[in-house]
């Protein structure tokens, strides 16, 4: 059986998402209105897949909301200039690291970004 493989991916989201979301504005005092605003996330999907479960509001079998509000609301389209150069991992923790690396990384260079 194949080994399940972990993708990093980046969605522009509205810069609405800066001036109506407290706690983004709040999580970027970095940000200065040039760059985007952006959400990192990681999935075992495609990152075609997974926008298109943010922006329909996927649900588990249980019930449970896996997809970001903020996408769902804000999300407008996939970076993949922002992240093609990272390739697939195998490990759910190491992605898990991979994105809040990259998230950061971001930051640094003045996004605004959303990350879980």
């Amino acid at each position: 059986m194949a080994k399940t493989q972990y993708h990093i991916y980046v969605i522009e989201l509205s810069k609405k998402v800066f001036t109506e979301n407290r706690r983004f504005r709040e999580a970027n005092p970095q940000f200065n209105g040039v760059l985007e605003c952006v959400y990192v996330g990681m999935t075992s999907k495609t990152p075609k897949e997974r926008f298109e479960q943010h922006k329909k509001g996927y649900r588990n079998k249980k019930g449970h909301n896996l997809s970001s509000n903020i996408v769902k609301k804000y999300g407008s389209y996939l970076r993949p200039s922002l992240y093609n150069h990272i390739k697939p991992l195998t490990s759910r923790a190491n992605a898990l690291k991979m994105e809040e690396t990259l998230a950061l990384e971001l930051r640094r260079k003045r996004y605004a970004v959303w990350f879980n």
